[in-house]
């Protein structure tokens, strides 16, 4: 492995805070501009969100947690979208977040996987305290062109 391909921490923390926050690709109700993805999220959310967590890198059974915990706030839609706001510098605050998971958390996860399609693929090597080389798949769907 080549030392320029390694990112430290401080290095991708710092180049976001250098980067132009952007919208998300879509909107929360634009449900309808990928109707294979409103119908995925309507017929079977719960497949669709624990999709959405394994394409961010995440574990696939994270968003069983929002079944299972019944708390008010479903803590893995809440993550997932901060996390992914956070990642691709898209506009918003945890204020939003929280208030969208809450209250539109099936729409939330529908956009998120809108965003996921829109992003290219992106492997990010770490370094780890022990000098170990972590690899991440930050998105596994390819790029598509938007005109």
């Amino acid at each position: 492995l080549a030392s320029n391909h390694l990112l430290s921490v401080a290095e991708v923390q710092h180049t976001m805070a250098n980067e132009t926050l952007t919208d998300w690709d879509s909107g929360l109700l634009d449900c309808f501009e990928d109707a294979s993805t409103c119908c995925y999220g309507f017929w079977c959310g719960p497949c669709l969100a624990c999709t959405v967590s394994g394409r961010f890198g995440e574990n696939n059974c994270l968003p069983l947690c929002d079944i299972f915990c019944g708390v008010p706030i479903p803590p893995a839609a809440l993550s997932v979208r901060a996390a992914m706001r956070n990642r691709y510098g898209i506009k918003g605050s945890l204020c939003n977040d929280i208030f969208v998971s809450c209250c539109c958390a099936s729409c939330s996860w529908c956009q998120m996987h809108r965003e996921l399609k829109h992003r290219p693929f992106l492997s990010v090597y770490l370094l780890t305290n022990h000098c170990t080389v972590t690899t991440t798949n930050i998105s596994h769907q390819s790029y598509t062109s938007r005109s």
